[in-house]
């Protein structure tokens, strides 16, 4: 089964190695999809409580970039880079599920998707 939670955060960044208006500092709210599969459990009858997954998402990916300037984070903060920086947050601090697919939008029309490696 196939849980998604979505999330807004808002942050500023600038890309040094790119010559165009986004060399300069400037914001964005991102929104965050995050997908998990899991089997669902028999006796909750859930793949993965929402909450739970809130919650970590919050913890481990929002609390750490919201209202930051993400070059201090990660240095090329392209919307590639950020969101396999999510991944390797994420990974690995999921417990009976796997992270199935990141969907970051930068603005409402332009969006990456990565699904691991």
């Amino acid at each position: 089964m196939r849980v998604t939670k979505e999330f807004t955060f808002d942050a500023a960044h600038n890309l040094p190695n790119y010559h165009g208006k986004c060399e300069r500092l400037h914001g964005h709210t991102y929104r965050l999809q995050v997908t998990i599969d899991a089997p669902i459990d028999p006796e909750t009858g859930m793949a993965l409580d929402f909450v739970l997954l809130g919650e970590l998402v919050q913890r481990e990916v929002i609390d750490a970039l919201d209202h930051r300037y993400l070059n201090d984070i990660i240095p090329i903060s392209s919307a590639e880079n950020v969101v396999l920086w999510m991944w390797a947050r994420l990974r690995e601090k999921l417990r009976h599920a796997r992270l199935a697919e990141l969907r970051l939008w930068e603005t409402p029309t332009s969006s990456v998707t990565y699904r691991g490696e």
